[in-house]
Parts: C-alpha cells; structure tokens; sequence
C-alpha cells in the first residue's frame, strides 16, 4: 500500500514527462471549464505509480518481471486528490515453461471515503533470486 498525492505542479510535471499535452493536465482555465471543473491527473501517472509499487513490493525478495497490466479508468482523479494504492494477491501458479511463480494481483486506487478511481489486475512472474557467491 502507498499514499500518492496528485497536486496540480506533479499533475502539470508528469504529464509533461510522458508528452501527455491535454489542457486538461495543464491548463487550469480549460480544466475548470472542462467536464470535471479541475486539472485532473492523466492515466500513465496513476498506473505508473500503481505498477511501481507493484514492483518495488515483489522485487524486494523476489526477481520479478511484468507480464501484463489491464487498468480501468473509473473517475477522473482531481488535483488535490490523495488516494491509496494498493494491490492484493489473488493466485500464484507455478509454470514450468517460465521457471517461476505467476502471481496474479488486483489493485485499485481510493481515496479515504471508499471512492474507487482506479481498479487494475496484473500478473507477475517470480523467480528465486540468483544465489550469490561467498567464497572470498
């Protein structure tokens, strides 16, 4: 689980980053005229910071690769916002093809009321990691 604040300078910053030029992650007077009447954090910066848990919590033990990501989009995440990231395992399956462990994860993105904004399932591949060597 991780705390991810979206204030508008991040919102402007990754947006820019990732070349993402919609007024609507830029421009505060086309945001507050806009649909959701506020700057809003784009889409990568919400799964970006999602999949970076993700990999920062299974490669702490683990060598652990991506396989996959699908995220759903379920509100706009307003600057101001702060939510909790989080991700759950929901299976883990050796496949002897890959020499490792899958493990399958849902995740979501809410906020302190239970607002769900993002929701997302992944699947991972764990491998022990390579044993290393004592001998001086």
């Amino acid at each position: 689980m991780r705390r991810a604040t979206f204030d508008a300078d991040a919102i402007r910053h990754f947006a820019t980053l990732c070349g993402d030029h919609n007024p609507l992650h830029h421009d505060e007077r086309s945001a507050a005229a806009g649909p959701f009447g506020t700057l809003i954090a784009s889409g990568p910066h919400v799964v970006a910071l999602m999949m970076g848990l993700d990999a920062s919590f299974l490669s702490e033990r683990h060598e652990a690769l991506g396989l996959g990501f699908e995220f759903r989009f379920v509100k706009a995440v307003p600057a101001g916002a702060t939510l909790t990231l989080e991700w759950t395992v929901t299976g883990v399956e050796y496949k002897t093809s890959l020499a490792g462990h899958v493990v399958s994860v849902a995740g979501r993105a809410v906020d302190d009321t239970g607002d769900v904004f993002v929701t997302a399932t992944g699947r991972n591949l764990l491998r022990s990691p390579p044993s290393s060597d004592t001998d001086s």
